[in-house]
């Protein structure tokens, strides 16, 4: 069995867990300013309060995993990503704190609003600055990083975090069109439609520009006519995806727009990893030279096998129970 390559997919399954379910949840943060009466931003909150806090689960099932199994890539990226990721963590804290506070307190809801709202922001350019760090590639020289403190801010890297802040807030309007009823669920629809369309664009421009960065990608689609009909089904799939998505919104259907959103998220997720594998880092580390020992990968396996199905089990409940439409008035906080 290569354990490698089996922890490789374990770790990305939990980026991709937390992508998709904090990405709906920051979304609606994103979204909150413009949602008209607070009564309707009371609602929003309502609707992902119950789940917010285990969506970001994965997060730390993501992190911690990749600490644990591929410590050279940890040892290299974090270096190249402190400043990104440190202002993630702050704005990720601001914002679970508001979860809290903002029902307390009728004065200073204004603050509260403010923290929900730029904590979503910046956690969310934030991510979009990690990944295109990544994208990128990291200077290593001796299994270290061997780059500078600013090397994570290019105008790629800039461009791929407004990427990342349109696609959440698409997450979030789907989200909000799915969860809510009456005056909110028809403002969430009235964006969904220019979100979905932005993050198309956002796509489209990130995917185009990606092969001119790293040799590794161009060669991945456009080395031969074969290997672009090898991968040539991700963007058909991302086409038909947007196809779903913009029929549903049209035709005012509750679920399928944030099925549809989540199918670009995921796709655009598998095209990534098309084009890094079998770097972890690219354009030099392999999934197979930044992974720890044998040994190691075998022991932490047998406690994946225990904590991924509690954390999918628990997330399954949680989402059951608190499955169906949030009402004015009603939810989590009241």
């Amino acid at each position: 069995m290569d354990l490698a390559l089996l922890w490789a997919f374990l770790i990305a399954f939990a980026v991709v867990a937390y992508v998709v379910l904090d990405g709906f949840d920051l979304g609606t943060g994103i979204l909150f300013p413009f949602l008209g009466r607070h009564e309707n931003r009371d609602t929003a909150m309502n609707s992902v309060a119950p789940i917010w806090d285990g969506n970001e689960t994965w997060l730390v099932l993501g992190g911690g995993g990749l600490f644990a199994v591929f410590p050279l890539a940890y040892a290299i990226i974090m270096p190249a990503v402190y400043a990104p990721v440190i202002a993630m963590l702050l704005a990720l804290i601001f914002r679970g704190v508001a979860f809290e506070y903002r029902f307390k307190t009728v004065r200073g809801r204004w603050m509260w609003d403010v923290s929900f709202f730029g904590g979503s922001v910046v956690a969310a350019f934030c991510q979009g600055l990690i990944l295109a760090t990544l994208v990128q590639g990291i200077k290593a020289v001796d299994r270290a990083y061997a780059g500078g403190w600013y090397d994570w801010l290019t105008p790629f890297s800039l461009a791929t975090g407004c990427a990342v802040v349109v696609g959440y807030a698409l997450l979030g309007a789907c989200w909000l069109v799915m969860k809510t009823e009456g005056e909110i669920h028809d403002i969430a629809r009235r964006y969904a439609f220019f979100l979905a369309a932005g993050t198309l664009a956002a796509i489209a421009g990130v995917s185009a520009w990606m092969p001119f960065i790293q040799p590794q990608f161009y060669a991945r689609w456009f080395a031969s006519a074969a290997a672009f009909f090898t991968v040539a089904w991700v963007p058909v799939l991302v086409a038909v995806a947007a196809v779903s998505l913009f029929q549903s919104l049209a035709s005012g259907a509750h679920y399928r727009p944030f099925l549809s959103a989540l199918a670009l998220f995921v796709l655009s997720f598998v095209g990534l990893g098309i084009n890094f594998y079998p770097h972890i880092i690219p354009p030099d580390i392999t999934i197979w030279e930044a992974a720890a020992p044998e040994s190691s990968l075998w022991f932490l396996l047998v406690g994946a096998a225990v904590l991924i199905p509690t954390i999918l089990i628990y997330t399954a409940f949680a989402y059951w129970i608190f499955r169906g439409k949030v009402s004015e008035n009603e939810g989590y906080h009241h």
